[in-house]
């Protein structure tokens, strides 16, 4: 029966209160990826951390977004591995500090995690923190992660078949189909009390899966920084997926932009991998093309020597006040 189910659209009102702060305002938001001040190889500086969300939330940043890594993992040419606490431990840490801003995974790695499990933790999470999660879900790209929890055969599927399980478990109770599903699905015994309101399940990256699949079942899709020209034709091809599956639901477009901003407000944008490194003003250029194309939300990734602390000041004194007239078209 799950597998028979497709999401509907569902009114903003329906959803938590995360919905509203970060995807549905109307115009770009900015979220940060913490930890924020991150040190090579290990662990976040828990007491500087929570700080620094609590500024977050005071300057406006909208949402504080955490990763889904269970093994330190070395990667890429520097071979430097995350040490990354649990994203739902970590997370309920920063709602406690921060207690407007919106939390997020980005991702929780479905095939690693069983969709019971999840639901508990997210159902948790968002109660406790009064309905500010956005729950964002990937398949993994770390081979050595899918081999240790067993999941190499078919991540993909595993990541179809858990996100409709998860989904009937965090569906409304006015959502009958969903919740009658879930009950065969368990032989009629539930996790939790349904949420008060739908907690938006956003996928990130491809999930191994097609954009027609993710247009039909997720709340918004995340993908990462490109070339300006080629994300208008990522946004477009977004935005025929949902015509062609999700007739026509206007579900938000997320990105993702590893940042460098610069003490110089004046200094020219240029590239870096899969991000910019930018003055304020060249940076505030950037968001407001992005938010013509029809980016709803930038998830920051703050990089460089310039301490994020720093940043993080300019960008909320000088940046998030300027994003309200950044309508997305």
């Amino acid at each position: 029966m799950l597998n028979d189910i497709v999401d509907t659209v569902t009114p903003a009102g329906n959803y938590n209160r995360a919905w509203t702060r970060v995807l549905g305002a109307g115009h770009l938001t900015l979220g940060l990826m913490t930890p924020l001040a991150r040190a090579r190889d290990a662990q976040a500086d828990f007491v500087l951390e929570t700080a620094l969300a609590a500024r977050a939330d005071a300057l406006g940043i909208a949402a504080l977004w955490t990763r889904d890594v269970p093994l330190i993992v070395p990667q890429g040419s520097a071979r430097e591995a995350a040490v990354l606490d649990d994203p739902f431990l970590w997370l309920a840490a920063l709602a406690a500090a921060a207690p407007n801003v919106a939390i997020g995974t980005a991702a929780a790695v479905l095939p690693l995690r069983h969709p019971l499990h999840v639901a508990k933790s997210a159902w948790s999470l968002d109660r406790f923190s009064g309905g500010r999660l956005i729950l964002g879900l990937g398949s993994g790209d770390r081979p050595e992660e899918l081999a240790a929890f067993g999941a190499t055969a078919a991540p993909e599927i595993l990541f179809r078949e858990r996100w409709l399980v998860l989904r009937a478990a965090l569906a409304p109770a006015q959502d009958a189909a969903a919740r009658a599903a879930l009950l065969e699905a368990t032989g009629g015994f539930v996790p939790h009390p349904p949420p008060a309101r739908r907690i938006p399940m956003m996928a990130v990256g491809t999930a191994r899966q097609s954009l027609q699949w993710i247009a039909a079942h997720a709340d918004a899709w995340a993908t990462y920084h490109r070339e300006e020209a080629r994300q208008q034709g990522r946004i477009a091809l977004w935005r025929r997926a949902l015509i062609d599956r999700a007739g026509g639901a206007d579900k938000p477009f997320v990105q993702s932009l590893q940042l460098e901003l610069l003490a110089d407000p004046d200094a020219p944008a240029e590239p870096l991998e899969l991000g910019l490194r930018a003055g304020r003003h060249a940076l505030l250029g950037y968001l407001e093309r992005m938010a013509g194309l029809g980016v709803a939300h930038m998830l920051l990734n703050l990089q460089g020597t310039r301490p994020a602390a720093d940043q993080l000041e300019e960008l909320g004194l000088d940046v998030v006040p300027r994003l309200a007239a950044m309508a997305v078209v």
